[in-house]
């Protein structure tokens, strides 16, 4: 799965980048017409310790999934989004099937 991951403001490194690749190939597992993933990595001016975003946008034929989380660390923001994602993946594939 071809996977976007644009940073805001900051410059994302290597390892990070891997991690959220590697989270988001296992959505092949749930759903395998997922097109392009998109995400966005954004980290808020405030003295708040949840500040890091994790926005991702995945398209699929048809239909496309946003999903935000905003967490204390970028790898707990994708185990959130990703989950979701999961689920919501899941739920459109039954719908399919049910169709049929």
């Amino acid at each position: 799965m071809k996977v976007i991951t644009q940073s805001v403001n900051f410059t994302a490194d290597k390892k990070l980048i891997d991690f959220i690749q590697k989270r988001m190939d296992k959505l092949d597992l749930f759903y395998d017409k997922v097109i392009q993933t998109d995400v966005y990595l954004k980290v808020e001016n405030t003295s708040d310790k949840e500040n890091k975003i994790f926005e991702a946008r995945v398209n699929v034929p048809g239909d496309s999934f946003v999903v935000k989380k905003q967490c204390k660390t970028f790898e707990e923001g994708a185990d959130m989004a990703i989950s979701s994602l999961e689920r919501q993946l899941k739920k459109r594939k039954e719908k399919l099937r049910s169709q049929f």
